[in-house]
């Protein structure tokens, strides 16, 4: 006998789901696609990526057997970049491992590069019809507040908690279904801020709307502090006009992301201090012409507040690595805060010769 949870629930899903291309198909590696374009994204933002990729990768080998430029480029704007590179890791393993049969059990799949027990359990349920709960955002949200559940969200007992109730409200024979309902409910219904509590199926007996206690819950116990960070990019062409780009790697923001020569500072500069500073001669040489100064930009991250201005200089005496003709710049996989540089400024115009 299912739960008044369940029963209500997958009712509503029935009459209320959103018309989305990933739920009118059980292929694992579609499914799994628009997981990873999810995560940490709303379905408005995603939706274009995700048919993006399915247009150039419809399948698994194919997305194992493109660039990982390529794949970034594709991925450029949506944020988390090591959302692609383990997804395009993944698929390799999958297509030269497992001679791409795609892994059908929970474990498998949570085997994957990148792959976390929330989207082996999406997999697993949604393509495969395993018994298998999810829990992300949506999920903690919607049970705290049905089930007035005070425990840290972020915290391994809230962890453990909250995995133990998904599984016991869990529908079996229906856990594709059931899993879905309630990621969309917390979606439409349940959300963060001004929740639509009346239109809730489940308000019944959902313990946090008949306590007035909704905007409580979940609870989370840490608070993490944003850090800010000073960013000076040097956009510096040689007396060719070629700009020199340079990929980011190490365990930083944007691995694997294309940057123009990056000097970072501990604090705001002014302008005209930070074209004097010694660094700055060290990569442009001792004759270059400053072309343009930009305004400052802004890009907020999770935890991270970036400030930084872009100096647009060509160089006589430098001839800077790795250059690319201002025209071949569109062909690689920026960061957001550098495509909104791009384009603010033409640089085709600055540099040409």
């Amino acid at each position: 006998m299912t739960s008044f949870f369940s029963r209500n629930l997958i009712a509503w899903y029935r009459l209320n789901k959103r018309d989305l291309p990933w739920r009118s198909t059980n292929d694992p590696y579609l499914i799994w696609l628009s997981e990873v374009i999810l995560q940490q994204t709303q379905v408005s933002q995603g939706l274009p990526y995700y048919l993006a990729f399915t247009a150039r990768f419809p399948d698994v080998r194919s997305l194992a057997q493109a660039e990982e430029d390529e794949v970034m480029k594709l991925w450029q704007g949506l944020g988390y970049y090591s959302r692609a590179r383990n997804m395009h890791a993944a698929a390799k393993f999958i297509s030269e491992e497992l001679k791409g049969a795609f892994p059908s059990t929970f474990q498998g799949l949570r085997s994957l590069k990148g792959v976390g027990d929330y989207t082996a359990a999406a997999i697993a349920s949604i393509a495969f019809g395993l018994p298998h709960a999810v829990v992300d955002g949506n999920v903690y949200r919607v049970l705290s507040r049905f089930f007035g559940v005070y425990t840290a969200i972020d915290t391994p007992a809230g962890r453990s908690e909250f995995a133990q109730l998904a599984h016991s409200q869990l529908n079996i024979n229906e856990p594709s279904r059931h899993n879905q309902a309630v990621m969309e409910l917390g979606a439409l219904v349940c959300r963060p801020v001004a929740p639509a509590c009346e239109e809730c199926p489940l308000k019944q007996k959902c313990v946090a709307f008949k306590t007035g206690s909704v905007a409580a819950l979940p609870v989370k116990q840490k608070k993490v502090k944003t850090r800010n960070r000073h960013f000076n990019y040097l956009v510096m062409a040689d007396s060719s006009g070629k700009v020199h780009v340079e990929k980011r790697e190490g365990r930083d923001i944007w691995q694997g992301l294309y940057q123009f020569r990056l000097l970072e500072t501990e604090n705001a500069v002014n302008p005209d201090q930070f074209l004097k500073r010694k660094e700055v001669y060290e990569e442009c040489g001792d004759r270059f012409t400053v072309k343009h100064v930009s305004e400052p930009y802004t890009h907020i991250l999770t935890h991270q507040r970036l400030h930084a201005r872009f100096y647009v200089i060509e160089s006589r005496t430098s001839r800077p690595r790795g250059g690319v003709r201002p025209d071949e710049l569109d062909r690689l996989a920026f960061p957001r805060l550098i495509s909104r540089f791009l384009e603010d400024c033409d640089l085709k115009e600055m540099f040409y010769f």
